[in-house]
């Protein structure tokens, strides 16, 4: 067991006799959706019952701290004032719903992997757009003057997150103006006891009730929202999570492609695992990392699987490989494959600033970890023993690197 910051742990002490609302889930959600709706004036009581599931498998959290509860129970807020914010939008302009979200690019694969990096260099071409952080959480129409109020809550909110989570900027940087994951605006998913802890109830009704299309029919729906008023470009998403998706956003977007980034799962699994065990100290009074271990392998390996047997049902054109090590090795020749390979268009501008693009922070440590701590090497290597197979012929594993991914 190790336990949480201490800052994290002043903030338990403080919040104790407030954060009470785990004893309830049910009640104390009801509460806050009648705020929500009686500000925002409209409701969607389907959306917000399915929010209330997070929060009765929140309340489940072995160890859950006070300050993990209040985290937690004002995220899934959030999402709940987000989903109101696009259906208003919708509803006061209905020609919304017309505009098309053609071809998109969706940049998958196992955590670690460069989908940061991949994605980044993409949605920085002239023709694409990638989501920004804030845009995920503050979903609507354009309007500078409600941007940079978001902006600067969100960094407030931001530097304050650095204090509960030392090191998670280190593990994962992330910018209120730039691209980011499209996890941010989905409602539902494994990132919850991931990112959380173990949650039971939530992932028995994610297996069993959670209609995954869905959610990717919202996240179309919020990008019509963003796109409405402004110049069409090709969009970029990101989320490793949407590798084991691919058939359903092919449903959803049936023109879209995949950048699919490879690593060594086993390298992948020891950073990932590190990574969520600083999501979950705010939220627990002490983390587990055998536990934390399992849950990562088991994720992994599923994403995995469902990858590989989607990618037996699609077009070889929809799935472009990138893998890791080529990628750190010689990233002038591979990012304009890439681009090539995705049918975008690759221009002098886009290789004067190349460098500027893949260059890690002035300062930026490397991400320290320990694998040992998590899994046990030789059962993650025989875990991924078919993935492993398909990596030896796409990567060069021996490969001198040029950059620090």
């Amino acid at each position: 067991m190790s336990r949480a910051p201490r800052t994290t742990r002043v903030l338990n002490t403080a919040l104790g006799p407030f954060a009470t609302g785990y004893r309830d889930p049910e009640a104390s959600w009801a509460k806050a959706v009648a705020q929500v709706e009686k500000t925002a004036g409209t409701q969607d009581h389907a959306f917000a019952d399915d929010l209330g599931q997070i929060l009765q498998g929140a309340a489940e959290i072995p160890r859950l701290s006070p300050l993990g509860w209040f985290l937690i129970f004002n995220e899934v807020k959030g999402k709940y004032v987000n989903r109101l914010r696009v259906n208003r939008a919708l509803s006061e302009h209905p020609q919304v719903a017309d505009e098309q979200i053609t071809a998109p690019v969706f940049v998958c694969g196992l955590p670690r992997t460069a989908t940061t990096l991949a994605h980044r260099v993409l949605a920085q071409s002239p023709d694409h757009r990638g989501p920004l952080t804030w845009e995920l959480h503050h979903t609507t129409l354009h309007d500078p003057h409600t941007a940079q109020r978001v902006i600067k809550q969100l960094e407030q909110a931001l530097s304050l997150m650095e204090l509960v989570a030392p090191g998670l900027q280190q593990k994962h940087p992330t910018y209120i103006d730039r691209p980011e994951e499209s996890v941010l605006f989905f409602a539902h998913g494994p990132q919850w006891p991931l990112q959380r802890g173990p949650m039971s109830s939530y992932s028995a009704w994610l297996a069993d009730k959670h209609d995954v299309r869905s959610q990717y029919e919202y996240l179309k729906l919020g990008l019509q929202v963003l796109q409405h008023g402004r110049e069409p470009k090709r969009w970029v998403l990101k989320y490793p999570g949407h590798l084991g998706d691919m058939d359903t956003i092919r449903q959803v977007f049936p023109d879209a492609t995949f950048v699919w980034t490879h690593r060594d799962p086993v390298t992948v699994i020891g950073s990932f695992a590190s990574l969520l065990e600083t999501l979950q100290a705010m939220c627990q009074r002490e983390t587990d990392p055998a536990e934390i271990g399992r849950a990562a392998l088991d994720h992994l390996v599923a994403q995995v699987e469902r990858g590989l047997a989607a990618r037996t049902n699609m077009p070889l054109s929809s799935i472009v490989d990138v893998p890791y090590h080529n990628l750190s090795a010689d990233p002038v020749t591979v990012v304009p494959q890439v681009y090539a390979a995705i049918g975008a268009r690759w221009t002098t501008h886009d290789q004067e600033h190349l460098a500027e693009v893949i260059a890690k922070p002035k300062g930026a440590p490397s991400h320290q970890y320990d694998l040992s701590r998590y899994v046990d090497r030789a059962e993650a290597d025989a875990a991924f023993a078919q993935y492993n197979r398909m990596l030896d012929r796409l990567d060069l594993r021996d490969a001198t690197p040029a950059v620090e991914l």
